[in-house]
Formats: structure tokens, sequence, C-alpha cells
């Protein structure tokens, strides 16, 4: 899986883990990262890796699910 947001990019980035005895070791923060079916330009769905915050935003369109089918 790659580490990236299809939607905005966002991907992992570096930094250390300080010990009580400020000893560094070099870690990564990864995004947050959901698969959820996207909503195309041309209408048609496709699963996508998008980040929790372009989802709260808005920028990813998602598929509604069909009420209809959950009723019966």
């Amino acid at each position: 899986m790659s580490r990236t947001c299809s939607v905005c990019g966002k991907g992992p980035q570096k930094g250390f883990s300080v010990s009580h005895a400020n000893n560094k070791t070099k870690r990564r923060f990864n995004p947050n990262l959901q698969r959820i079916r996207v909503l195309d330009d041309k209408g048609s769905s496709k699963s996508q890796y998008v980040c929790t915050r372009c989802i709260r935003d808005g920028k990813a369109h998602k598929v509604p699910t069909n009420a209809t089918a959950s009723e019966g």
C-alpha cells in the first residue's frame, strides 16, 4: 500500500522518538489513511486511500450507500 493520500498527496514524515534520557531514534509519522469508495469525475466509483482530513473537509466525495438494499 502506498502511504500517500490520493487527494492531497500527504505522505509520511520523519522525526525522532525521544526517550526520558533524551536518546533519539529515527521514526516515521504515517498519515491516517482510510480506504473508501470515492466518486469519480465521470460518476463511477473506485476505492482509494484518502487521509481523514480530506474526508472531513469534503475534498473526497464518498459514494452514498444504498438505503433501500439495507432495509429488506
